[in-house]
């Protein structure tokens, strides 16, 4: 069987909620229109998500949720989406170590609804195909995340 990861327990005064969703980027463009849409539709895509994570004043964190996507058809880019998703949480009386799993874990798994939401709908309203993107698991991103780091600590040592 598998050791679990061990995870503080929360004190009983610890607070997090949420200060305000917004979206703090968004671009879209189409640099092969309009003939790209006499184009078959076989889209490639290509997808790159970072998260980030700064505070903003004592017990204020604002998170970006970045999502990138590069959509090609016959090698020719049919559009790309940028939608920086972002939110303002507040976390107080909660450890440290447990704030940066917040900040990489549970502040993108609110975000990234609003994102997929803001992706499709700048999508559809390019003309194209509605793109619904995958749910992401934040936490198994992090743990890989975690690992890597700790693989590469022990090879720099």
């Amino acid at each position: 069987m598998a050791e679990q990861e061990k995870i503080p327990q929360l004190p009983d005064d610890a607070q997090f909620a949420i200060q305000k969703v917004y979206i703090k980027d968004v671009s879209f463009e189409t640099p092969n229109s309009p003939l790209i849409f006499k184009e078959e539709w076989k889209p490639v895509v290509d997808l790159h998500m970072t998260n980030e994570a700064k505070p903003v004043e004592q017990d204020l964190f604002d998170v970006v949720l970045s999502i990138t996507l590069t959509v090609k058809v016959a090698d020719k880019v049919a559009y790309l989406a940028e939608v920086n998703q972002a939110g303002i949480f507040y976390i107080k009386n909660i450890p440290q170590e447990l704030i940066n799993r917040m900040l990489a874990t549970a502040c993108p798994n609110i975000l990234f609804p609003f994102a997929r939401e803001a992706v499709a709908d700048i999508v559809t309203r390019g003309g194209f195909p509605q793109l619904l993107l995958s749910p992401v698991n934040f936490d198994a991103l992090y743990a890989q995340q975690q690992a890597a780091e700790q693989a590469e600590n022990k090879t720099t040592h």
